[in-house]
């Protein structure tokens, strides 16, 4: 009897041996798994060295590589495919002198036009507008997914690619403004002049605060891909827009000479929808021919509370992103060249930074 329970035993010592060891190899991979790693937007993108990023509460966070922040910019997966999100409130703190919020990329250097030879490209899919604003605003239930700022003088627009939908519709459209670089040194009468992609331009708005124009036949759905080039070279601006099942778009603009310097020259698009609001000027003849130039990129929220009507419940994101008053842009893709004659855009964010 006494071999027997010393066998049993050994047994028994050897089971649980081995029971041990098994237990042991599991613990890596256990913890492997506990510490699997964010992936962030600068892997999904690696361009990031070139930008700063502004968010939706106004902050500058500077060089966003190995960055995220849960209400304004992180990356999903959709599809099996990795994308970077930008999400912006109506209501929020905005960075400079803007009325709109945004959670978007700023280029740290700036470029003239004149001898610029600098290309931006981005894939993105609209996820969401507002949906409340002020149907007779041509800004209202829009965002903006590109610019060119200029870092100088009155720091207007030469471009801003615009997605727009109204409640109620199927498809938005996509289309770009130009804003004149207003001659003197009052820039109360500057005004945009918009060109239709897909849809509509900027110009077709509601009758009345709650009443929409037609849903544009040829749009873009929310959660629809497209893309966008932008080349500046020479002094040239050239644009491409593409999307399946849409015809590919292109435009030329000239960026250093204008076509606005007279008020014979303001077009009846203008004549309509700015001159009632005092919005008359003439452009310098050399346009943006003197200033430096920036691309930006993301979501640029169009419907604010102040000017729009968007909903904003006092700020709180919360309740506005539970209630579908935001913007939300997905990017897959980008790139960024930038030309050798660029140098540092500093200046625009120590000053715009400091705007409360």
């Amino acid at each position: 009897m006494n071999k027997v329970f010393k066998s049993t035993t050994l047994v028994l010592i050897v089971i649980l041996a081995l029971n041990s060891c098994k237990n042991e190899t599991k613990k890596p991979d256990e913890a492997e798994v506990e510490t699997k790693q964010t992936t962030y937007a600068s892997d999904v993108i690696p361009f990031f060295d070139h930008w700063k990023l502004i968010l939706g509460d106004g902050s500058n966070v500077g060089i966003a590589n190995d960055f995220e922040h849960n209400d304004y910019f992180y990356t999903t997966t959709n599809s099996q495919i990795d994308w970077v999100v930008f999400k912006t409130p109506n209501g929020g703190n905005t960075h400079g002198t803007s009325k709109n919020t945004r959670t978007e990329l700023a280029q740290t250097k700036k470029w003239y036009p004149k001898s610029a030879d600098d290309r931006l490209t981005a894939k993105l899919k609209i996820m969401n507008v507002s949906v409340s604003g002020d149907a007779t605003k041509g800004s209202a239930y829009s965002v903006v997914v590109g610019q060119i700022h200029s870092a100088d003088g009155h720091e207007n627009e030469p471009l801003k690619i615009f997605y727009k939908k109204f409640p109620g519709h199927t498809k938005g459209s996509v289309f770009w403004n130009y804003e004149i670089n207003t001659k003197g040194d009052d820039n109360s009468g500057r005004w945009d002049f918009s060109t239709a992609v897909w849809g509509h331009d900027f110009s077709v708005v509601g009758e009345t605060e709650n009443t929409y124009s037609e849903e544009p036949k040829d749009g873009i759905e929310l959660g629809e891909e497209f893309s966008y080039e932008v080349e500046v070279k020479d002094g040239m601006m050239y644009l491409t827009f593409k999307s399946d099942g849409h015809d590919t778009k292109t435009f030329t603009k000239n960026l250093i000479e204008s076509e606005y310097t007279t008020n014979g020259d303001i077009p009846l698009q203008t004549r309509k929808l700015y001159i009632p609001r005092g919005r008359d000027g003439v452009e310098r003849e050399n346009a943006y021919a003197g200033e430096g130039l920036f691309f930006k990129l993301g979501c640029y929220n169009q419907t604010n509370g102040v000017t729009n009507g968007g909903e904003t419940y006092g700020g709180n994101i919360v309740k506005q992103y539970e209630t579908g008053n935001y913007a939300e842009v997905w990017f897959k893709d980008g790139s960024i060249t930038v030309s050798k004659n660029a140098v540092s855009n500093e200046g625009y964010f120590s000053k715009n930074d400091k705007v409360k």
